[in-house]
Formats: C-alpha cells, structure tokens, sequence
C-alpha cells in the first residue's frame, strides 16, 4: 500500500480502488470527482487517492445514491 502526503493539510493519502456493481455514467461520478471510474465486466472500478475522512465520505456518498459497493482495496 503507498501513503503520500497530500501537501498542505498533511494528511496521509492512500491510492484506493473501489469496486461497485453495475456501471456509473458521467452524471453520477459527478458525485465522485477524487475518482476516476473504469468500466470492469460487470462493475465499475473507482480509482484514485483518499485520506481516511474522503474514504468515509464517498462510502456514505455510495449508500445515499443507492450504489452497491462490493470491495475496497488500498492498491
């Protein structure tokens, strides 16, 4: 797992990669602009780097859109 520092807060950022079922168009990864969405067989991957605080953050954003979160790696 990688950490870096994210410059002027200090916090640790680590490179997450999220996985959800089913695919997320444009207009819902809106609600994801730390992330970058790759399409993989039937789910989508999320990609990209979080403090813990931004982790938590897109998991509630997940459940509020009504999303199925289905892994949570730190890569």
């Amino acid at each position: 797992m990688s950490v870096e520092k994210s410059g002027a807060d200090g916090r640790d950022r680590c490179r997450y990669e999220i996985r959800i079922r089913g695919s997320i168009g444009p207009t819902l990864m809106q609600a994801f602009p730390a992330l970058t969405a790759t399409p993989s067989d039937r789910d989508t991957l999320l990609t990209g780097s979080l403090d813990q605080s931004a982790l938590y953050g897109v998991i509630n954003q997940l459940e509020t859109l009504g999303l199925h979160l289905l892994e949570i790696r730190a890569a």
